[in-house]
């Protein structure tokens, strides 16, 4: 076998698993389901009371990707705070979940 043969083949630049290749694959975005959105808030109840405050809110909406986190905190607190207390309550998750879902947040 002639070494000149191995030399001159070179790299496929086609190929989208080459170092270096332009690749058409283009990035999907997927929102984030009910479930995981409900797992997420339920993780920033910090205190662990069955309650989200405004702060835990501002944490899981940036943990989310929000860029304006506390804005976000407050519209949500004016859209699911039913009983008007300053937290999300456990009977208030819900529509926490819709507030979040109509803002489409997707996983990256």
């Amino acid at each position: 076998m002639s070494t000149s043969f191995l030399c001159t083949r070179g790299i496929d630049k086609s190929n989208p698993m080459t170092r270096g290749a332009k690749s058409d694959l283009k990035s999907v975005s997927v929102q984030y389901t009910e479930r995981q959105l409900r797992d997420t808030f339920k993780r920033y109840d910090t205190n662990r009371d069955g309650r989200l405050s405004k702060q835990e809110l501002m944490n899981a909406f940036a943990s989310l990707g929000s860029h304006l986190p506390c804005w976000r905190a407050w519209r949500a607190l004016q859209h699911a705070d039913a009983n008007g207390d300053g937290c999300i309550g456990e009977d208030e998750f819900g529509d926490l979940i819709k507030y979040v879902r109509k803002r489409a947040y997707t996983i990256k």
